[in-house]
């Protein structure tokens, strides 16, 4: 064989083999990895689950990365994603988007959220009503003393707008649920890019008031306790009476793919929704959404 028919050989080859590459790549159902991305309210859950998962299948490799539920449909439909986690269901124009892309997004509930409003140890308040709630994340309250508390400036933290926590909250606290509702957070409201921010910024302020996903709770924030009016009982943001839809504030957490998952994605998924990883649910304090 002679150089020059040797170097197309070799061209040919590397051809094949660079369109073996790509057809093996994100799409693809031949690919050994997953890449993850969106709601930080998931982070620490999404990544526990890809932690077992890796564990169990050790060519594979899972990265999960937040920075908000709008990031990871943005990633999703870009294609720069397999999984898009989300705090909230997708928009009827984000669908729209995904159908203009060329794929219909298959969500799918993989556990279940209570958002908990917390403030300071120190601030006497142990309860409030979403109305209450409402008025204060609104701005319509601004001193605690207004509603029964310490003569105090109120502090609103709220997550960033491309957080589907914040989007949650304004639709279904600020806005009770009212479609034609314009209340918005307070325009000196604090917007925090992470939950853990919030946890931070209330540690160390008294007048703070702020909400995060319950898998955040700790001793250093005091979560308050819900009741939906004045005439209902007050509930606590718990496992239980997120199960049993007592606590108000509550909500599904999804995953999103670029329809029907299938391969390396479609395994990925059946474990999460297997008795061994709905267990890895209960252990970072989120609620199942089938029986363990």
């Amino acid at each position: 064989m002679t150089q020059k028919k040797m170097w197309f050989l070799f061209l040919a080859v590397s051809t094949i083999l660079l369109l073996a590459s790509v057809a093996c790549s994100r799409g693809g159902q031949q690919s050994s990895s997953i890449q993850i991305k969106g709601s930080d309210t998931m982070v620490n859950l999404g990544q526990a689950w890809a932690e077992a998962f890796m564990k169990a299948n050790p060519k594979v490799s899972v990265a999960v990365t937040g920075g908000g539920s709008g990031t990871g449909i943005a990633a999703l439909l870009s294609n720069t994603c397999d999984i898009a986690e989300l705090s909230r269901e997708l928009k009827p124009e984000e669908i729209q988007m995904a159908k203009s892309k060329g794929f219909d997004p298959k969500q799918i509930t993989v556990a279940l959220d209570g958002l908990a409003v917390v403030v300071h140890p120190a601030n006497p308040l142990s309860q409030l009503t979403m109305e209450q709630l409402a008025d204060i994340f609104s701005g319509r309250v601004t001193n605690w003393k207004e509603i029964g508390g310490s003569d105090l400036p109120i502090v609103v933290l709220s997550r960033e707008v491309n957080s589907g926590t914040h989007v949650y909250f304004k639709e279904h606290v600020l806005r009770g649920g009212d479609k034609d509702s314009q209340a918005e957070f307070a325009a000196n409201a604090l917007m925090l890019p992470s939950s853990q921010a919030i946890a931070d910024e209330v540690d160390q302020n008294p007048g703070a008031v702020g909400y995060y996903g319950m898998g955040y709770i700790s001793p250093r924030e005091k979560a308050l306790a819900v009741a939906k009016d004045a005439a209902s009982p007050y509930v606590q943001p718990t496992i239980d009476n997120v199960v049993s839809q007592a606590y108000p504030i509550s909500r599904p957490l999804l995953m999103v793919t670029r329809g029907q998952p299938q391969g390396l994605v479609a395994d990925f998924l059946g474990f999460v929704l297997s008795p061994e990883g709905q267990k890895i649910v209960v252990e970072i304090d989120f609620v199942p959404v089938k029986k363990i």
